[in-house]
């Protein structure tokens, strides 16, 4: 059966989403079937005179040509962007959310497009839930740097990112020695601090912040002054952004807006204020931001990526719609969405990764 299949990518970029595009792309033409990327998540299809009127694209062989080890994503994306929440201006400035998932079906079908490959994380999959109970066949890619999605071992541009965090952490030692002082480095990580643990680890921090684990201020110091009192005369703190002190509540950049979720972030600031404070060592907090977003997958992050572009593809073949591809060693095999989004993968506190940081003399905090 001939198809013309639609591929988007929605939430924030990843290292490894244009490998997953040319994976999809690629696998379809060996079918015989069309392949059509929607821009800028829903954009291309709900704003198209933003796009002059190209806001769904033909994606070909030549297209997806040598992207593989490319950052960012050839079709753009957008975290603001939910077409059941969708932001609208009013004639009086305001703002307001409404749900246009009936013009999402709508313009499906004038366009004679069968399915939707959705490459996204938890809010992106949710959305493609929704449709999905709407009627639209579609299939889920599991696509986050926070690696916090359900039923997936891993998903792609997470080890790129501990890498980026690693790297910095690296880089960071030498000039803490040199100027006998304490970093505080903020990674991301909103609800899971998989990020954090695997670079703090990898990177051997003095101190590891994760949201799974809440903190005391106290032992946090006491870590940092045994630290300077045993001999190096410098300490290293990572923090996700997400994590909380005993008791509190995780601080905002930005709250939320229509459209928009509330954005994470002040952590590190606000520790190496702290900490200075307390143990009276010249202290400089670090934000990674988008850094780890950013730049070439590794070559894993390529491989889980072409893996599963494949994979979903394969589902379309299946007609195993609602479902997720997910990366569960040696294969890669279909999980429910419903399942995948469940709830979020978090770090757990009694694993081995985190045992592993205990033996070494980590602090958690707690």
């Amino acid at each position: 059966m001939s198809r013309k299949i639609a591929v988007n990518t929605g939430g924030g970029d990843a290292p490894g989403l244009n490998a997953v595009i040319r994976a999809v792309v690629l696998s379809a033409i060996n079918e015989g079937w069309e392949v059509y990327g929607i821009r800028d998540g829903f954009g291309g299809l709900l704003n198209p005179e933003r796009y002059n009127g190209d806001g769904v694209v033909r994606l070909t062989a030549d297209s997806v040509r040598g992207i593989t080890h490319t950052g960012g994503t050839i079709l753009g994306t957008s975290n603001r962007g939910n077409p059941m929440r969708w932001p609208e201006k009013q004639p009086d400035g305001s703002i307001v959310e409404i749900d246009r998932s009936d013009e999402i079906m709508e313009k499906f079908r004038e366009r004679g497009l069968h399915c939707l490959i959705a490459i996204g994380g938890d809010g992106s999959l949710t959305i493609a839930r929704w449709l999905r109970d709407k009627g639209l066949p579609v299939i889920g890619i599991p696509k986050t740097i926070d690696n916090d999605l359900g039923s997936t071992l891993m998903t792609f541009g997470f080890l790129t990112a501990v890498e980026t965090a690693t790297d910095a952490i690296d880089k960071l030692h030498s000039t803490a020695e040199a100027h006998k002082r304490t970093f505080v480095v903020e990674v991301m990580g909103r609800h899971a601090g998989w990020i954090a643990l695997f670079a703090g680890v990898a990177g051997t921090a003095d101190v590891i912040l994760i949201p799974e684990i809440p903190y005391s201020l106290d032992k946090v110091a006491k870590k940092v002054r045994d630290r300077y009192e045993s001999g190096p005369q410098f300490a290293m703190v990572v923090a996700a952004e997400g994590a909380v002190p005993l008791g509190g509540e995780p601080l905002f950049a930005e709250g939320a807006k229509p459209g928009q979720e509330a954005r994470y972030g002040g952590i590190a600031e606000r520790l190496a204020g702290e900490l200075a404070n307390l143990c009276g060592v010249e202290t400089r907090s670090l934000v990674l931001g988008h850094l780890q977003r950013g730049g070439q997958p590794i070559s894993y992050d390529r491989l889980l990526a072409l893996r599963f572009g494949a994979a979903a593809v394969e589902l379309v073949k299946r007609g195993d719609f609602g479902s997720m591809v997910a990366l569960d060693p040696p294969n890669v095999r279909s999980v429910p969405l419903g399942e995948a989004l469940a709830s979020p993968k978090l770090v757990p506190i009694q694993g081995d990764v985190v045992r592993t940081a205990r033996a070494l003399g980590i602090s958690f905090g707690d």
